[in-house]
């Protein structure tokens, strides 16, 4: 589907068909990864067909030439020896791309699990142990960019609405020497459309869709491109979205366990003659008792999502050697209710009872410098982002599955049972700051380089509140109401550096060499205050027990930390190392290439959330890979590829510990193999084929048992493994592919299209360790279709779509709201005979309308 407002392009129209007998087939037809035909080289217009011609006569298409600048520097796709996915600013137009989800369905070498909308962990290559993503996490293995700047945070990359996009990278393999810590197995990059001073354009798109079994979405999206001289522009972009929710939260009674003494008989151990609450919670509408807690919470298609914002850019060509870009661009994204579904409730359904949003909002600076000293070019980039996250959860698992298991109760002023349902207060603040400056010398020369230095501070502001309504004031965390549990803590994260890559040509345009280093130092910090009151849990290794062992009895004598009771740790771990990358070209003719390449990428190491705990320690990759680059039939097909062989050391696995936090460990080695490949084809004048294809291999080589020695490192000799050698990796399919297909025809005095697209993803495990696999299950494959198609004449675009043609359901994420071993426990509640586990699933059968303009 086209949207004109934003992707300006030239239209390839074909010549006049009497019939278009291929229609039927394209229907048919998959996705591809890397078919990024831009406008850098389209066809000339058409014209009128003769009589005697038919559709085997006409000329065929060449593909376009794919411009990236994956190293730093603008440079040809087919002519750059790295394994790069690219969806071009038409492609990203075709598919309906408009936010993460929807292009990484296209891009085979990248996974990813979701919690929701702007919740997502991503992984490249099969370098994926599961479970990360919790506020004070493992830093991310793969690096989302927005043209120059980074815009990962810690539990997340920005969810960025994609709207006059020139282009999305997909970068395979790590990325050490050019772009550091933050791209161990690869990085993203999302790459917008700049100010051109050369013309006034403007656009608009608009779109109404529904989603089968929920609600009506819209979006409306526009831009202008405004000359203000004949060396400077603005370039200002707005978008606002609605995505219909599609899950309902089904009406449930849920009744808390009564216990009995051996003898059958109620236990009196208090006043009460219950030993846990033994009440009744639901969420419907009603009157609530001391037995009975209504929450009124029951809706249909309650996950919609708000979305609104806006990008403005200016650049200005100083000179013909310096141009200064400043960018200013922001978004809001609210969402109500949760993305996943409890399948034993139904399909598309779950049943919870506390409020679930969450409102997420960010903006961000950014200036890029380009100049030239002497021939030389010379880049600075800077970026600030501020995100503010807002979320309320529902935790009612926890206290209803530890209550069922293991007696778990809480208490009001008067040490009266009621009823334990937690729910989860959030507050998440990130401020990010980043510096590069680089030089490359001109790339026309035989030796080449670049070079640079790089600078990045991260700040984390984690407030974590779980809360019990009428929770005791004896029991609650101090100058806290209500508060069982608090997580008030800050994070910094540091990253320096100092890089560079330098190219000979052995033979000119032949044969060229490469070697590239980083060196870097990293820091990470944590400290606050985690844990219970004092009154809750006496004594503990946490909480409030260390506030009095520090400071004494008297709360009025504990310094505050940031509204906490007290700061209970401060620990800080430092590390410096190198990165190494060498690679060597052939450029066997102008049309075909091979290359060699190994490197090196790095993930920090850090504290753990629970402070206690010991660090845990950085983990590498080394890649070792061949691949290729080739073009056919006179630039009709273009054939690329890469076999590689991928060695991780120490990875760190997340795990969730006791309380429910997040435990991040080292868990040996693992290894994966892999092939990847895509072709594109340009089978005739009307029509486009491309396809792409990612296999891996990926398993532990070591024993994986759980624990560390006193200093952090893994342990691998334990006589009864979580995981053991040969186990498979999670999250990331053996197989992954898609195919797509277009094609053009002229319908009356109209241009017209049809398109078809089938992504499929292969099995995958839902967890590292052995029994949490079994109680979680295998997240099955799926297969889902895509079709489209449309009209255009002069400056409008009109075009009609369905996505997800055949209703399909795929699991993406497993996971249960506390341990495994307890939410997933089957058989102890018979309502949930196999425990309850959530299942994030795809979006159903949506069917849309677009229309655009451009000017």
């Amino acid at each position: 589907m086209q949207k004109s407002g934003s992707r300006s392009r030239t239209h390839v129209a074909p010549a006049r068909l009497k019939r278009f007998p291929l229609t039927a087939a394209i229907c048919l037809a998959f996705a591809s990864p890397a078919f990024a035909q831009d406008a850098a080289t389209q066809a000339p217009p058409a014209q009128p067909a003769q009589p005697a011609q038919t559709a085997g006569q006409r000329e065929a298409l060449v593909l376009d030439t794919v411009t990236v600048t994956s190293q730093k520097r603008s440079e040809n796709l087919q002519k750059v020896p790295i394994s790069i996915e690219v969806l071009g600013e038409q492609k990203l137009d075709e598919l309906n791309i408009t936010d993460f989800e929807d292009y990484v369905k296209f891009l085979p070498s990248v996974s990813y699990q979701t919690f929701g909308p702007g919740f997502s962990q991503i992984y490249m290559r099969g370098v994926a142990s599961g479970g990360d993503g919790n506020h004070s996490g493992s830093l991310p293995s793969v690096g989302v960019y927005l043209d120059e700047q980074p815009i990962t945070t810690i539990q997340g990359p920005l969810d960025l609405h994609i709207y006059d996009v020139a282009r999305v990278e997909a970068l395979s393999g790590p990325q050490g020497t050019l772009y550091g810590a933050s791209a161990q197995a690869g990085a993203l990059r999302i790459i917008t459309n700049k100010p051109d001073a050369s013309g006034f354009s403007a656009g608009y798109d608009l779109e109404l869709n529904s989603v089968s079994d929920g609600g009506i979405g819209h979006i409306e999206e526009g831009f202008v491109n405004v000359p203000l001289s004949d060396s400077a522009a603005i370039r200002l972009v707005g978008w606002n979205q609605h995505d219909a929710g599609y899950i309902d939260n089904k009406p449930q009674d849920r009744q808390f366990p009564i216990r009995t003494d051996d003898g059958g008989t109620p236990d009196d151990t208090s006043d009460d003659t219950r030993a846990s609450w033994g009440g009744v919670l639901t969420n419907r509408d009603c009157t609530s008792t001391d037995l009975l807690v209504c929450t009124g919470r029951a809706d249909d298609d309650y996950n919609d999502v708000d979305t609104t914002g806006a990008r403005l850019a200016l650049r200005w060509d100083i000179s013909d050697d310096w141009a200064i870009t400043p960018m200013i661009m922001g978004q809001t994204a609210k969402a109500n209710g949760a993305f996943f579904t409890d399948r034993e409730v139904g399909d598309l359904a779950i049943s919870h009872f506390y409020k679930e949003k969450s409102d997420d909002r960010w903006w961000q600076a950014a200036m890029t410098v380009e100049g030239k000293i002497g021939n030389f070019d010379l880049t600075y980039a800077y970026g600030h982002l501020k995100r503010d996250v807002d979320v309320d959860s529902d935790y009612n698992d926890y206290g209803f599955w530890y209550d069922t298991l293991a007696s778990y109760s809480a208490y009001d002023d008067n040490d009266n049972f009621i009823n334990p349902s937690q729910y989860i207060q959030g507050k998440d603040r990130y401020k990010k700051d980043s510096h590069e400056l680089r030089l490359s010398s001109p790339g026309e020369d035989r030796f080449r380089m670049t070079a640079g230095l790089f600078y990045q501070t991260h700040k984390h502001d984690i407030e974590q509140r779980y809360k019990i309504d009428g929770f005791g004031s004896q029991y609650s965390i101090t100058g806290w109401p209500d508060t069982i549990w608090l997580t008030k803590q800050e994070r910094e994260d540091k990253d320096e550096a100092v890089f560079g890559e330098f190219s000979y040509d052995f033979i000119p345009e032949v044969l060229i060499g490469t070697i590239g280093g980083r060196h870097f130092r990293s820091e990470n910090s944590l400290k606050g205050f985690f844990g219970f009151s004092d009154g809750w849990s006496s004594g503990s290794s946490y909480g409030e027990s260390i506030c009095i062992e520090q400071f004494g009895p008297d709360p009025a004598s504990w310094p505050s930390f940031n509204g906490a009771p007290c700061q209970i740790f401060d620990k800080t771990v430092k590390e410096s190392g190198n990165l190494g990358k060498a690679n060597l070209t052939w450029q066997i003719n102008p049309s075909k290439m091979i290359y060699a390449t190994w490197s090196e990428g790095y993930r920090p190491g850090g504290i753990n959330r629970r402070g206690t705990l010991p660090p845990y320690l950085s983990d590498y990759l080394t890649n070792y890979e061949m691949g290729w680059k080739t073009s056919w039939a006179d630039n009709r097909v273009t054939f690329n590829g890469s076999v590689f062989h991928q060695e991780w050391e120490d990875f760190q696995f997340s795990i969730l510990g006791a309380n429910g936090l997040t435990e991040i460990k080292n868990a040996n080695q693992a290894s994966i193999d892999g092939l990847e490949m895509d072709v594109n084809w340009a089978a005739t004048y009307n029509l486009q084929i491309g396809a792409g294809v990612a296999f891996y291999d990926a398993k532990l080589t070591e024993n994986y048992c759980g624990f560390t020695d006193d200093a952090g490192n893994p342990v691998t000799d334990c006589a009864d493994p979580e995981a053991p050698d040969g186990t498979r990796l999670p999250v990331t399919p053996e197989f992954k592919g898609n195919i797509i297909a277009r094609y053009n025809f002229t319908l009356g005095t109209m241009d017209a299209f049809v398109q078809g697209d089938v992504v499929h993803v292969g099995s995958r495990t839902s967890d590292l360790r052995i029994l949490e696999r079994g109680i979680l299950g295998d997240l099955d494959a799926y297969t889902v279709a895509d079709l489209s198609a449309g009209i255009s004449r002069n400056n409008w675009t009109a075009s009609i779509y369905i996505n997800n043609v055949f209703d399909e359901r795929a699991d993406i994420y497993r996971f249960a709201s506390c341990a495994e071993t307890v939410c997933g426990a089957s058989g102890v509640v018979p309502e949930y005979p196999n425990g309850q586990i959530y299942t994030v699933t795809n979006q159903p059968r949506t069917i849309g309308i677009r229309f655009g303009q451009k000017f």
